[in-house]
């Protein structure tokens, strides 16, 4: 089984959110989005109300994202933010939160794998999300970041084999993202029927925290889902706020959110 490195900032904010027993609240921003400001700003205010804080790299085929992500990550390349970019963001919002780098595997080529591993961490990066690289695709680049202070946060799908499953958490550190339902990012009106058997049996492969997103909109469905999971994930329907409402409408929302998720019985 997976065990928890005990030198990650990632997993000194679970230990302490298990010691008071309270579920993480783990928002999701596209980094530049809607604009460096914007952005910038909105990171802030949502590190007064979360425990870890996902990052999205833009890139220009996020395969993984629905309408709402993608729409955001190609303004954010339009107002030419970068990897580079992203990680200048991170450092300049001086996060209390652990971050967590959000991106598929060519922006991170393109920048060098190595780089990345040195800078990420410089700038204020706890963990890194690879959406496109699954367990035992390309184990030089896994290893790499297995052995850097970052996290390797992997992802889980609800239809993953036992055995994969297995595999998958083997050199996972920081937590496991379980999708709550199977397609792309987005917003939805209900939350998958077989969750909380999803959630049992990533449990039953790893001691890691589990959190959930893909799909979660509402403060009442963060409220469902931190009643079976250690964390909660809100994506789309954050960043679309933020393309709404801006930085005050985002950090309203996750007031909110945060009151569902803490209310719970």
């Amino acid at each position: 089984m997976a065990t928890i490195s005990s030198e990650s900032a990632i997993t000194r904010r679970w230990q302490a959110l298990r010691a008071v027993r309270r579920t993480g609240l783990i928002p999701y921003l596209t980094a530049g989005f809607p604009d460096v400001d914007t952005s910038r700003e909105a990171l802030r205010r949502a590190d007064r109300h979360a425990d870890i804080i996902e990052v999205g790299v833009p890139f220009s085929d996020p395969l993984a994202d629905g309408p709402t992500i993608q729409a955001s990550t190609f303004r954010a390349l339009a107002n030419g933010m970068t990897l580079a970019g992203t990680l200048d963001l991170v450092a300049d919002a001086k996060l209390t939160a652990p971050v967590v780098l959000f991106t598929y595997l060519n922006p991170v080529l393109q920048y060098g794998v190595d780089r990345l591993l040195r800078d990420a961490p410089a700038a204020g990066v706890s963990g890194l999300l690879l959406t496109d690289l699954p367990v035992g695709s390309d184990p030089a680049i896994e290893s790499a970041v297995m052995d850097s202070p970052l996290d390797l946060i992997r992802l889980v799908a609800p239809t993953t084999d036992p055995e994969r499953l297995r595999r998958t958490v083997l050199g996972a550190r920081g937590f496991v993202y379980l999708i709550a339902r199977l397609g792309v990012t987005g917003a939805s009106t209900a939350l998958s029927a077989g969750l909380g058997d999803s959630v049992a049996r990533v449990r039953r492969a790893t001691t890691l925290p589990v959190a959930v997103g893909f799909g979660v909109s509402t403060p009442a469905q963060a409220r469902e889902v931190a009643a079976i999971a250690d964390g909660v994930v809100i994506g789309s329907a954050l960043v679309d706020i933020v393309g709404r409402e801006g930085a005050a409408g985002a950090e309203a929302f996750l007031a909110r959110v945060r009151a569902a998720i803490d209310a719970r019985e």
